[in-house]
């Protein structure tokens, strides 16, 4: 494939849109046609409110963009994130979780391979690096061309039109539910995810031992005599403490393949917006760099995605060589989409269909609710940012400076008992200065944190619909079956598979929320103490200089009286 786009030798890519998507065959009936027809749903309405949000951003406001385009589509039923709770031991987990989902470092870093060569760019898409990818608002950074038609959405990439190589992507025929619920007898994966029922209910298997990746050290490179610059990042494993350097576009792969493999029973959050603008500026660098550390953070904390071969390989090839045949191995992967269920075995009887629904509904209330309430915060949050960075420390420096300019027009009058009392009050002016310093940089230390969480979160509950959707039609297709079965078009038998795979499903969605909620207990408790922790060192601070203040006045009272 060309830079611009054109077709090349072997690599024929296509938009997928609503009214092209039904054509679509590539001849494999593996894959599910339904989970990649959800990505191209309301990209009309994406497209309008991001050009809405773009006009309407401002420079110093990080999130300004986070409130449009980012979560699922709720409203119309279709189908469309850093720190997690560790995970337990799979001998302790039978007996403990942590919580009911019906409830509701510096490392060392050895000689890292260099990621793929120059001469491999053919197997890497230009189009990674179109300048009409999306551009979000950062700091000074504001979006640019990020509303054009046909723009990925980084943010909303389930709703936007993708551009996606079909190529790459197996069996591509007929919709795929059907094929896994009505399969006479499903292929035996080699890969297997256990679902086991401890205390709170279904859970996945915790590996015994646990690791993290830590993103570090970016350096810029360049490929084709210097006309084309990038960023390249460190990933280092706490478990094995070898590295291997990814570029921006590496990570978006590593999404795009966890997205098709597990986007129907795990959610998969997006990855930090593209950059157009400023990209190699050191503060929009440092940013990107976080936003990629929570996210692999999580990828690694989830027992069923750090265990999958793809996320592995990321981490652990050690030559070029190596790279090239996992990379082709995942993109020929067949267990993808709806077919991801064929590989989980719940270790307990088969649930009821009215249990099933009344747990799926029940999954759809919460999130959605909570998807609501981050939003609000998120909003709630972003003004308060806008605020405290802007008029309210104006405010304290207009007093400031309009005490000082009082103890200056005093210190005229050549009245002699007076000095002391002027005194106070120019150091009162400084300090409000001072305090408008404080309140500028204040949302850094606290704000910060709480807003990445929820924006976090917020990556995470725009997943959901596409997951409950997919629930939702397979109850749907049970419903159904006395029909089938009466009408002869399928047999008893294959009513009973049906009703067993949804159960499969059911369970991999209760596994998951558990895991869902413990982590999200795990954070707002760390972000929220760490936040009042730091709101009550401002208020501390500021009650101390006022403190001081206040006794200097009466110093200067006493000394009048006297």
């Amino acid at each position: 494939k060309t830079k611009n786009g054109e077709e090349g030798e072997g690599k024929q890519d296509h938009i997928i849109t609503e009214g092209a998507k039904d054509g679509i065959s590539c001849g494999n009936s593996l894959a599910d046609q339904a989970f990649f027809d959800s990505l191209s749903s309301n990209t009309a309405q994406t497209n309008s409110a991001a050009k809405s949000s773009n006009q309407a951003s401002l420079a110093n406001d990080p999130w300004s963009s986070w409130n449009v385009g980012k979560s699922g589509n709720w409203d119309n039923g279709n189908a469309v994130d850093s720190w997690a709770t560790k995970p337990e031991s799979a001998a302790g987990q039978r007996n403990n979780a942590s919580n009911n989902w019906d409830a509701g470092a510096a490392f060392g870093h050895p000689q890292a391979y260099q990621g793929p060569a120059a001469a491999d760019d053919d197997d890497w898409d230009d189009d990674w690096d179109d300048p009409k990818s999306t551009s979000p608002s950062y700091l000074g950074y504001k979006e640019t061309e990020a509303s054009e038609p046909g723009g990925v959405q980084r943010g909303n990439s389930r709703a936007a039109a993708m551009k996606l190589p079909l190529n790459k992507f197996p069996g591509f025929a007929k919709p795929g539910m059907e094929q896994y619920l009505l399969a006479k007898q499903l292929a035996k994966p080699k890969e297997k995810i256990p679902i086991i029922v401890g205390d709170y209910g279904p859970m996945w298997v915790y590996p015994t031992s646990t690791f993290d990746c830590v993103v570090a050290d970016p350096k810029k490179g360049s490929k084709m005599y210097g006309l084309k610059s990038y960023i390249e990042y460190q990933l280092t494993c706490t478990n094995t403490n070898r590295s291997v350097n990814h570029r921006y576009k590496h990570f978006d792969w590593l999404y795009e393949r966890l997205l098709v493999k597990f986007g129907l029973a795990i959610p998969i959050p997006s990855l930090p917006d593209k950059q157009v603008t400023g990209r190699f500026e050191e503060e929009f660098i440092k940013m990107r760099m976080e936003r990629l550390q929570a996210w692999m953070t999580r990828m690694c904390r989830h027992p069923v995605v750090s265990e999958s071969d793809v996320f592995q390989q990321f981490l652990n090839f050690r030559d070029e060589k190596e790279w090239k045949t996992g990379k082709r191995k995942a993109e020929k992967d067949e267990t993808v989409g709806v077919m991801i269920f064929s590989t989980m075995e719940p270790e307990a009887p088969d649930l009821d269909m009215v249990e099933i629904e009344q747990k799926c509904d029940a999954v759809g209330r919460f999130t959605k609710a909570m998807d609501d309430g981050v939003k609000e915060l998120l909003t709630v949050g972003q003004e308060h940012w806008k605020r405290c960075t802007g008029p309210l420390p104006k405010e304290y420096q207009k007093i400031g400076k309009a005490l000082q300019s009082l103890a200056l027009v005093f210190s005229t009058s050549g009245y002699q008992g007076e000095s002391d009392l002027n005194g106070a009050i120019t150091e009162a002016g400084k300090t409000y200065e001072e305090i408008a310093s404080l309140v500028a940089d204040q949302p850094k230390k606290d704000l910060h944190f709480l807003m990445e969480t929820n924006h976090e979160y917020k990556g995470f509950l725009g997943c959901f619909p596409d997951i409950i959707a997919a629930h939702k039609g397979a109850i749907e297709r049970v419903k159904e079956s006395d029909k089938l079965v009466a009408t002869s078009k399928i047999t008893p038998q294959d009513k009973q598979n049906m009703a067993k795979r949804v159960s499969t499903m059911a369970y991999a969605l209760q596994a998951e929320m558990n895991h869902f909620h413990s982590n999200r207990i795990y954070d707002y408790n760390s972000v929220i103490r760490l936040y009042l922790e730091q709101q009550a060192q401002f208020y501390e601070t500021v009650r101390d200089r006022a403190s001081a203040l206040f006794a200097r006045h009466l110093l200067c009272c006493y000394f009048y009286r006297k």
